[in-house]
């Protein structure tokens, strides 16, 4: 707890069993609840997740890197978090970062808190594919241009949201895939929400899961298309259900949920 709120630290899970322990171990004493979802690993990731007392959710389906974070939110929600931080299981983004990147929030100063990897000009260091820091710093660049903030990086797993802004935002109408992450910022920019940004090293490893370069391209034009919608939207051009203010939340159920832990 931080500011008297509720801090809930979600991770997004497939096939993580095995950094998820060292991830949960490395989390701070400020976590009030923890919660795993599993989108229908092939490992032992749910139960290693309730052995370690993580309150832990399994699609009966792989939906997605998107729609897991959907399952999430609602959750963070219904457990009554204030503020909820998004660490990603597989120990790439430093989890003794969440009080940080919670405070920030719970400050009431931000609604959203990303963990960048260019501040400090760590990613390379921490093993960032050249390619990746490239099309990270391009589309970054781009995105500024267009949706008139100042970020240093859109791309980031590490993050950190009001309860209010998940309340808020029409996270239903958002991709499945990996994209999510950029829409939920565009979001965010469009519905007047604050961002602010910590410096969060990164480390890339065998076990860290890390999208291939097919997949890379697929992200970098649902960047541009979300860029192209955010702009659409905003000047009336066409009605962008993704930033429709009467879109869906995260109330809907559309999974097969199995609850253990505490």
């Amino acid at each position: 707890m931080i500011n008297g709120k509720r801090i809930a630290v979600v991770m997004p899970a497939y096939n993580a069993e095995r950094t998820l322990e060292q991830t949960v171990n490395a989390l701070p004493d400020v976590v009030d609840i923890k919660i795993l979802v599993d989108d229908f690993s092939n490992d032992h990731t749910a139960a290693l997740s309730e052995r370690l007392g993580v309150r832990t959710f399994i699609h009966d389906a792989n939906y997605g890197y998107g729609r897991n974070q959907q399952t999430c939110y609602r959750e963070a929600l219904a457990a009554g978090a204030d503020i909820v931080v998004m660490v990603h299981p597989d120990y790439q983004y430093s989890p003794d970062l969440v009080s940080a990147i919670a405070g920030m929030v719970a400050s009431g100063v931000y609604d959203m808190a990303l963990g960048s990897r260019i501040l400090g000009a760590g990613a390379l260091k921490g093993g960032m594919p050249l390619y990746k820091y490239v099309a990270n710093r391009f589309l970054t660049a781009f995105q500024n241009i267009f949706l008139g903030v100042k970020l240093s990086e859109y791309h980031t797993g590490f993050r950190a949201f009001s309860r209010k802004l998940l309340q808020t935002l029409p996270l239903l109408e958002n991709s499945d895939d990996f994209v999510f992450d950029n829409q939920m910022i565009a979001q965010a920019v469009l519905f007047g929400f604050q961002i602010g940004e910590i410096s969060c090293p990164t480390r890339y490893f065998k076990e860290a899961s890390s999208i291939n370069f097919r997949r890379s391209v697929k992200y970098g034009v649902g960047v541009l298309t979300t860029t192209a919608c955010f702009l659409a939207h905003r000047m009336g051009i066409i009605r962008a259900p993704i930033f429709d203010a009467a879109g869906r939340r995260v109330t809907m159920q559309y999974y097969s949920a199995s609850v253990h832990g505490s």
